[in-house]
């Protein structure tokens, strides 16, 4: 059931991409600009194909896990108004904000007030740090596939089906949605996509955890490539008095791009570190507390030496300017 799931999932999401890059590639054109990292217009919807796939998928099987599902494609109708007209900061915010306060109250009441805060924040910034990653060809698509895959793994060994069933739904579509963004990407997620997949990926480790799955620390490691990368930037550019909020091409994927990997390099590379740490959080999460530190932290460390190295590049490559 599971792995019809999947497929269902994937064959509705490559048909619904392969749609939207021919016969729809009009509309909802992302046209470059200075910060941009390619080179013509290319449409951004293949968000709509990624939720086209799981919804079908999900309409086949009471998943139980509506509430997030529901939450996400909120988000995406917002968002897919953003990427068609353009929606106020404040007003994308707020929304954020109201669906992972909506999920985490729902999902973990009775909870300490500041704990549901501290989880409402960490699920609006996942949501918010995936749209920020989505900047280069095949790299957040990647990571879906990867990061939902991992979970659909870890709930499959405990027998958790409607949390299994929805990741290997999410893990299938964006593989078919691939099929279309890996370089030469002939279509871009948007904000229709990267929004509740940033979303769901805060809202299902969650879950997860609620339910026993994994420890809280899961799914922070299974996502850290895209999560190191956008909090260290947004640090960086904090602390130079910079605007975090305007677009920029500062992250660790961009600046290998521009210093000659390109995207299929990029991409590759990042999901050799997205497989790293998705198996280093997969080989721990049962392990007795000292071996789950040093999964997650061998991790961190080796993000952390990874991002000293792309700055050390970018530096004598005399790039070191603002973007």
């Amino acid at each position: 059931m599971l792995w019809g799931m999947g497929l269902v999932s994937f064959f509705a999401a490559a048909v619904l991409a392969h749609l939207l890059a021919t016969r729809f590639a009009g509309f909802a054109l992302d046209r470059p600009n200075a910060r941009s990292l390619h080179e013509r217009p290319v449409p951004r919807t293949g968000g709509l194909a990624v939720l086209g796939g799981v919804g079908l998928a999900a309409a086949a099987l009471v998943t139980g896990l509506w509430l997030p599902l529901g939450l996400a494609a909120a988000l995406a109708v917002v968002s897919l108004a953003d990427d068609l007209r353009g929606v106020p900061t404040v007003a994308r915010l707020a929304a954020h904000l109201a669906a992972a306060g909506f999920l985490a109250w729902f999902v973990l009441s009775p909870m300490h007030p500041l704990e549901l805060a501290l989880i409402t924040l960490a699920i609006a910034w996942l949501t918010n740090l995936y749209n920020f990653m989505d900047g280069s060809d095949g790299l957040a698509g990647g990571m879906a596939l990867i990061g939902f895959g991992a979970y659909a793994i870890a709930a499959s060994l405990v027998g958790h089906v409607p949390l299994a069933a929805t990741s290997i739904a999410l893990a299938a579509a964006a593989l078919g949605f691939l099929l279309y963004n890996f370089h030469p990407a002939r279509l871009f997620l948007g904000d229709v996509g990267s929004i509740p997949l940033g979303f769901l990926a805060g809202a299902l480790g969650v879950v997860g955890w609620r339910d026993d799955v994994w420890p809280l620390w899961f799914p922070l490691l299974v996502f850290a490539p895209f999560i190191g990368d956008a909090t260290a930037t947004l640090a960086r550019r904090a602390l130079r008095r910079e605007r975090v909020w305007q677009a920029h091409r500062e992250h660790y994927y961009q600046r290998l791009v521009r210093l000659g990997f390109g995207h299929r390099g990029t991409a590759l590379l990042g999901y050799a570190l997205m497989l790293l740490c998705a198996g280093a959080a997969l080989f721990g999460r049962e392990q007795r507390p000292a071996i789950q530190a040093a999964c997650f932290g061998g991790a961190c460390v080796l993000l952390a030496a990874i991002a000293v190295w792309i700055e050390l590049r970018w530096r004598r490559a005399g790039a070191d300017r603002p973007a």
